[in-house]
Parts: C-alpha cells; sequence; structure tokens
C-alpha cells in the first residue's frame, strides 16, 4: 500500500490506538508492524478473528492475558544453555500461567457460539505446570532464593545463621567488657565487607589484635577485625561461598528445565502475543462502537453510519458512503468547512483498516472492497524548499498517481483542480476524472467548480453528492449528500451576515442566467430529496416490519408443514400394518366361508355368524382407530325459519356462508361464501348451530366408544409410593368417567397399609367417586378397592 496514502490518512494513528490496547511489548509490536492486505482471504480471516475476540469478550468477560511478558532474552539464553537469572525465570513462570489460565478460560463451557480461529490458537498453547511450580517454590522475588528451595540450601543457611550469632556473642562480650570498652571509640559492633568489625580508637591500636579492614576519614577510629572473631568469620565466608553456589546449582537445574522446554515455551510466548494483538483489536472495536464490514472483491463500496475514528464520538455526524455500483466516480461539493475532506479521509481510512483485519466504525452490514491500491492527494503539501505552489504540488501527486494507477485502485481526490485559473483547473478536473472513470477506478473527488456537478449529471457512472450547509445558522450539518449536487450558498451567507442586498443583486447581474438557474435547480432538487429521504425511511420502516412479519409466518408455517408431515407419516405407517393385519383376517375369514360349504347348514349358519362377526370386529377396530364409520351419510332435514344474514353451511361444499336471499317456491336461495355467491338448495344447507351441535354430539359419543374401549377396568398402583398414585388415581377415574364404566378396581396390595389407606382418604373427595369398598375374596380382598362410578 501507498506509505504516502497512509501517511495521509492518518493510519498510524489508528493503528497507535490499536497497539495501546495490548497488555505485552511482544503484542504491541505485531500490532505497529500491521499493514494492510489485498488478500481477501486473509483480510476474512482477520476480521473473523476479530470478531470472535469481540464475542468471547461480551459473553465470558476480558480475555485472562495478563501476566504475560516478553520473555524472548531469556529463551535465546536457554537456547544455548545459559543460567537465568532470578527475574528471568519469574517473568517465565508468569507466562506460563498465564498460558494455562487461557486454556482453562477457553474449556469453561457456557454454552455460546464456537470460536474456531481462538480455539484453535489456545488448543496450541502446552500446560507447563511442573516448571511454574518449581520456580514459585525455589525463587521468592527477583533478588531472593527460598530456604526451601533445596534442602542443602536450607543447611547451609541454617549455618550461616548460627555463625552469625557466635560471632555477634563473641564481639558483644567484648563491646560490654570494661576491659574493652575504653579502646572502643563506640560501643557497637559493625561491618566492613561481609567482615564483622569493631572500631577501635587509634591510639589504642596494639591493645586489640586483629585485621585493620578500614578507618575513619579523620584517621581516628580503627575498624579492627579481633583475632578471636577471624575464623568464625572465615568460616561465615564459605559458608557463604557454598550458599552462592548452591544458588547457581539451583538456578541451572530450574534454567535447565526451560531449555529443555524451549520450543513449547517459545511456542505459548508467540501465540500469547497473537492472542494480546487479536484482543487489542477487539478491545478497539468496543472501544469506538466498531463492526465487522461484508468484504467483496467488486469494488462496491457501501458505508452505511461511517464515523471517523479520530473524531469525537460525541460530535461526529455519521454519514452514509457509496460507490462502485450505479455508478465509479463520486463528486462531492458545498462549502469549506462543511466535512468534503473529513469524508475522503473516512472513505480512505475506513477501506485501510478493513484490508488491515479491523473493525470499523459504521453501521452492519457496511460493505466494504479489497483494493490492491489506494491513492489520496488529500491538503495543501506545498514545498517551499521546492518551491512548488498548491497547484504544483496536487499536480505532482497526481501525476505519480496516474502513472501507476490499476483498475483495481481507489483514489482520493481533495479540492480537485484548485489553486490556479477556475476555467483551466476546471478542466483539468473534469480530464483527469475522465481518464480514471474510463479505467472504471473507483474514485471519490471533492471541488468547488460548477463545471464539475454539470459533468457529473450529465456523464452515465459518475455521481454528484454535497455536504449540507444549514443557511439558518451558518453552520455545515456535515451530512453527505448522494445524488444531488452542492449548492453555492455565498448569496445567502452574505445577506445573513448583513451584506447590503443592493451588492448582493449587484453581484448577482454579474452571473449568468444559466447559472442562476442551475443553482435553483440544485435548490429544487435538494428539497425533493429530503422528502423523498422521509418517504423513503418511512416506506423502508414499513418494508421491514412486513418482511418481519412474514418472517415470522413463514417459520410458524414451516413448523406446522413440519408436524403435517410427521402426523401424515405416522397415519400412514399405522394404516399399512392395519391394512396388512385385516388383510390377513379377511383371508382368514373367506377361508373360513369355503371351508364351510360342503358342511351342514347348522355348522354353515355358526361358521357363517362366525365370519359376520369377525368383519363386525374389524369395522368397529377401524372406527375406534381412525373416527371413520361405516355408515351411510345421515340425511339432515331442510332448516326452518331462515332469516337473511343466518350463517349456514353448504353440506356439498363443505362451505360456510351467510344467507343474502331467502328460499323461493323451489327451495333455491343465495348464499354469499367468501366473494363468492353460490345458488343452493335449501336441502343442501344446514344452519351453523344445528352443524355444531350435531359435530359436538357424534364426536363426545365417539369419544367415549373410543374411551370406553381403551380405559382398562383396573388400575394397579403396586411398588408405587403414595404421592406418585395419586395423579394416576386422578387421571384414571377422569378417563373411567368419560368412558361411562360404571365400576372399577384399585388394585394397591396389602403392605404396610399407608398406600391402601391413602387412596381411600383420596377417593372419599373425589368428584367422580359415588362409593368404593374393600375387594371381596374373588376381587383381591384387602390388597384391592372397589370403587363405583357416578
Amino acid at each position: 500500500m501507498n506509505e504516502k496514502t497512509l501517511r495521509v490518512l492518518e493510519y498510524q494513528k489508528i493503528i497507535k490506538l490499536v497497539a495501546d490496547e495490548t497488555v505485552s511489548g511482544l503484542g504491541r509490536e505485531i500490532a505497529s508492524s500491521l499493514k494492510p492486505s489485498n488478500n481477501i482471504y486473509e483480510i476474512k480471516e482477520w476480521l473473523q478473528e476479530t470478531t470472535e475476540a469481540t464475542d468471547i469478550i461480551l459473553k465470558r468477560g476480558n480475555f485472562p492475558l495478563e501476566g504475560m511478558h516478553d520473555i524472548r532474552v531469556a529463551l535465546r539464553k536457554a537456547e544455548i544453555g545459559s543460567m537465568l537469572g532470578m527475574d528471568e525465570l519469574l517473568l517465565t513462570s508468569y507466562t506460563l500461567a498465564s498460558a494455562r489460565k487461557i486454556k482453562a478460560f477457553m474449556k469453561e463451557d457456557k454454552g455460546e457460539s464456537a470460536y474456531p480461529i481462538i480455539e484453535d490458537l489456545v488448543n496450541l498453547l502446552s500446560e507447563y505446570k511442573n516448571i511454574e511450580n518449581s520456580i514459585n517454590n525455589s525463587i521468592l522475588n527477583d533478588e531472593e532464593i527460598s530456604d526451601n528451595a533445596s534442602p542443602e540450601l536450607n543447611t547451609i543457611r541454617r549455618k550461616i545463621r548460627d555463625k552469625h550469632s557466635q560471632i555477634k556473642d563473641k564481639l558483644n562480650s567484648m563491646v560490654t567488657s570494661s576491659t574493652y570498652q575504653k579502646y572502643l571509640q563506640e560501643q557497637i559492633v559493625t561491618m566492613r565487607g561481609d567482615r564483622y568489625v569493631l572500631p577501635v580508637k587509634q591510639e589504642y591500636r596494639g591493645n586489640v589484635p586483629g585485621i585493620v579492614h578500614d578507618q575513619s576519614s579523620s584517621g581516628a577510629t580503627l575498624f579492627i577485625e579481633p583475632m578471636t572473631v577471624v575464623e568464625l568469620n572465615n568460616d561465615l565466608t564459605q559458608l557463604k561461598l557454598r550458599e552462592k553456589e548452591e544458588i547457581e546449582r539451583i538456578l541451572i537445574a530450574l534454567s535447565a528445565m526451560i531449555t529443555e522446554n524451549y520450543e513449547g515455551i517459545k511456542t505459548n510466548m508467540e501465540i500469547l502475543s497473537t492472542l494480546d494483538f487479536i484482543f487489542a483489536k477487539a478491545k478497539f472495536s468496543l472501544k469506538y462502537r466498531c463492526s465487522e464490514p461484508i468484504i467483496n472483491i467488486e469494488g462496491r463500496i457501501n458505508i452505511k453510519k461511517a464515523r471517523h475514528p479520530l473524531l469525537d464520538p460525541k460530535i461526529v455526524v455519521p454519514i452514509d458512503i457509496r460507490a462502485g455500483e450505479s455508478f465509479n466516480t463520486l463528486v462531492i461539493t458545498g462549502p469549506n468547512t462543511g466535512g468534503k475532506t473529513v469524508t475522503l479521509k473516512t472513505t480512505g481510512l475506513l477501506n485501510l483498516m478493513a484490508q488491515s483485519g479491523l473493525h470499523i466504525p459504521a453501521a452492519d452490514y457496511s460493505e466494504i472492497p479489497v483494493f490492491d491500491q489506494i491513492y489520496a492527494d488529500i491538503g495543501d503539501e506545498q514545498s517551499i524548499e521546492q518551491s512548488l505552489s498548491t497547484f504544483s504540488s496536487h499536480m505532482k501527486n497526481i501525476v505519480t498517481i496516474l502513472a501507476n494507477i490499476s483498475e483495481n485502485a481507489l483514489v482520493l481526490l481533495d479540492e480537485l483542480g484548485a489553486g490556479t485559473d477556475p476555467t483551466e483547473g476546471a478542466a483539468l478536473a473534469m480530464a483527469i476524472l475522465d481518464l480514471l472513470h474510463e479505467k472504471s477506478v473507483r474514485t471519490v473527488a471533492t471541488t468547488h467548480y460548477s463545471e464539475l456537478k454539470i459533468y457529473a449529471l450529465t456523464t452515465p457512472g459518475v455521481c454528484n453528492a454535497s455536504v449540507e450547509f444549514d443557511i439558518e445558522t451558518l453552520q455545515p450539518t456535515y451530512k453527505l449528500s448522494i445524488g444531488v449536487p452542492g449548492k453555492s450558498n455565498a448569496f445567502e451567507i452574505s445577506k445573513k451576515l448583513g451584506l447590503d442586498d443592493l451588492i448582493v443583486e449587484k453581484a448577482k447581474e454579474f452571473i449568468t442566467k444559466d447559472k442562476i438557474k442551475f443553482e435553483d435547480v440544485i435548490a429544487a432538487l435538494e428539497e425533493s430529496r429530503k422528502k423523498a429521504d422521509e418517504e423513503k425511511y418511512i416506506a423502508q420502516r414499513l418494508r421491514n416490519e412486513i418482511e418481519k412479519t412474514k418472517e415470522e409466518a413463514d417459520k410458524r408455517l414451516e413448523k406446522i408443514m413440519a408436524q403435517k408431515d410427521r402426523v401424515i407419516e405416522e397415519a400412514n405407517r399405522s394404516a399399512r400394518l392395519m391394512v396388512e393385519k385385516h388383510k390377513e383376517e379377511v383371508d382368514s375369514l373367506i377361508k373360513q366361508l369355503r371351508d364351510a360349504i360342503d358342511k351342514d347348514n347348522e355348522e354353515k349358519a355358526r361358521t357363517i355368524e362366525k365370519v359376520r362377526k369377525g368383519f363386525k370386529s374389524i369395522e368397529d377396530e377401524t372406527e375406534k382407530t381412525y373416527g371413520i364409520a361405516h355408515t351411510t351419510r345421515i340425511s339432515h332435514k331442510p332448516p326452518e325459519k331462515l332469516k337473511l344474514g343466518d350463517t349456514v353451511k353448504i353440506l356439498n361444499l363443505n362451505q360456510k356462508g351467510n344467507i343474502i336471499t331467502l328460499p323461493d317456491d323451489n327451495g333455491n336461495l343465495t348464499v354469499q361464501a367468501g366473494m363468492m355467491k353460490i345458488n343452493v338448495n335449501i336441502k343442501d344447507i344446514q344452519l351453523d348451530k344445528d352443524v355444531k351441535e350435531e359435530v359436538m354430539t357424534q364426536r363426545y359419543a365417539r369419544i367415549e366408544k373410543a374411551k370406553a374401549s381403551q380405559v382398562p377396568h383396573q388400575l394397579d398402583l403396586r411398588g408405587k409410593t403414595l404421592d406418585e398414585t395419586l395423579l394416576d388415581i386422578d387421571k384414571y377415574l377422569d378417563d373411567v368417567y368419560l368412558a361411562g364404566i360404571p365400576t372399577v378396581t384399585i388394585i394397591h396390595g396389602k403392605g404396610t397399609g399407608v398406600l391402601r389407606n391413602g387412596v381411600k382418604d383420596f377417593l372419599k373427595n373425589h368428584a367422580h367417586v359415588k362409593s368404593f369398598r374393600t375387594g371381596g375374596y374373588n376381587e383381591g380382598g384387602l390388597g384391592a378397592t372397589i370403587v363405583e362410578i357416578k
């Protein structure tokens, strides 16, 4: 990507904001080196990892990256077998602990969606709990090893403490001795280097045998190590040397553990660095209210509610930016400080962000294309040293752009053609735009020239846009209107600021009538656009509501159809089984009839009666299972005393309607059924209330008959607890009552009597129970209760 473009669009400021969200120097390095890509697959993967990290933060809270450190130096030392310092070992331990905590964090199953990229990275992390424990148990801080780092170190340090005590006791006895008090400058024990000494007066040097280690600046005091403690001090020095050797041995052993696991720990560090960078992108996304854009390779820009991330979010006005579909070139006009340059920078910067795998500060479903090149000529980069004017500076940039441009590029041109004669500048601007347009390059340009407004209106594939300006407040609104050129507001602004009307009118005389009419047309277009936008908003809202309602209806229909398919499939399966069963039974009955042909009349009659009962049984079973009665259609009496508006059912059409004409002499009348008027005879209709009564009568009769055949005449409760049985009894008595069964038996067993007594207490107050008694000799005795139903 063009470095000048990155600088002009302030890309590095965005990268710094992302880097500031990292928790480690390693993650910051990755963020700081981020550059846009033009590989769509790479970009999509970058965006997906950002989205996954954002989702994890929202659903699970902060990702536990704290504790990771840059341990590259320590790893390089471990790689060559060098000893690591205590601080390096501790930082390594903290980093390993961070990896372990992250793995535990991602293992928590909270029902969230899968995060393939993040999970793959976390799964590659290795746990080294044994190394963590060894380091943490051995090292207390950057400068101190624990006594418990090894048994040998513990022993040495205990001897050192004992030796210190011996030396102090010996010297303290000398300090408190009346013999030595007059020789001492002060009655204290001090140290020089790592040796214990006494402050002896110069004149008594010979009275305190020992080794002189130091003297005061005045020479009046000598610091002497008495001969009586020299040997003890020597022993102490030896012990300290042994302590140092043991500490080095411990550090070497711990370092060896790092060396043995060098590759895995290095991989951990690299993965943690990547995770730090990914979650920095996610935190940036949440902080600046960003969303993942849809990436395309068709050059289609459709950014909704775009906000420049470097502007104050409290005051920035979101804008919609489109290009690359019905038009490739967008010409933006409007007053100074109206937001034209911000629009250019927002367009370019958001493209760079998306191609870097960053979410963009815009509404959901915004579309960003992948460009091979993005060029920006924005701002006045006039160079005094090079003696370049504003126009020359811009033109030099444009020459460079045109020399290197490809079709899959985005070009952003600010104040195209400015800084020179307006007529020539406008002509050059149109020629440049025309060249870019012919190459199908996506171009967004700002200008003040009216000629470019006309060019955009008359050239296919080129579109006008404008930044709005409020004449009443003399303030820009910063809103971008695509499809409408900006109107020059110089006269209106001047009048608002108090310029004499005569001067304004005189100024208008110097402008051609065509230009004035053109400005008036622009004003009318702007007014029409505002009304159209309002109507579009209302239409869009209604459309969204309709689509939502349709979607809900489609889901309900899909659910109903799925249930219908299951019911039909189950019914067909049951029907097939019953047909096969009945076929076998019918074949058997026919065989019996054939066998009875040659028998005497009495036996033949018995066989025929048996066959008749068999067919009746098949008919009853079919009716019970499917509610299909093998009877002829019941005839209905024609309804009497019909009135206009009565609701009736047309029997032969199975359709309801309302009477709109009364029957004639032949019984013919007209019924309104929905949108249709149907001529029917009174014999073919039935009043709706009669239909309902008949249906309900048939339905209850069918239910009662089905219940009677299905409900058993006894309920066995043995093996259940009292609480389990009460609901079963209640439901059973309801079924018995509906089936019309007069007497049933409840079997509860003898047992301890708890279940029996509980059942009887429940029966006393039941609505369907007329009476009950203990079972007789052949009815189960004490183990059963006979219930009479009302």
